[in-house]
């Protein structure tokens, strides 16, 4: 693996395994608590850095889905029976 082209693949192709599974462990019931929210936000961050060099579109868009992983879902809230957002 002396050819940088060989390993830049390789790295691409850990990165798209590792959002694979960062991304299996962002479903809500697994990031009830405060504390993993924080795991999971520094794992992205993280994912962010490492993906910043590569030239694989999976790994952006990978790191994009785990960006949008993060942010918190809307719910709608009723008062007396009235929607209000």
């Amino acid at each position: 693996m002396r050819n940088p082209g060989t390993i830049d693949l390789a790295l691409d192709e850990m990165l798209v395994n590792l959002a694979a599974i960062v991304l299996r462990l962002s479903k809500p019931e697994l990031t009830r608590t405060p504390e993993a929210r924080r795991a999971l936000a520094q794992s992205v961050h993280q994912y962010a850095v490492c993906a910043k060099r590569s030239n694989d579109p999976r790994v952006h868009e990978l790191k994009s889905q785990l960006e949008e992983a993060l942010k918190p879902s809307l719910r709608i809230v009723a008062i007396d029976g009235v929607e209000i957002s």
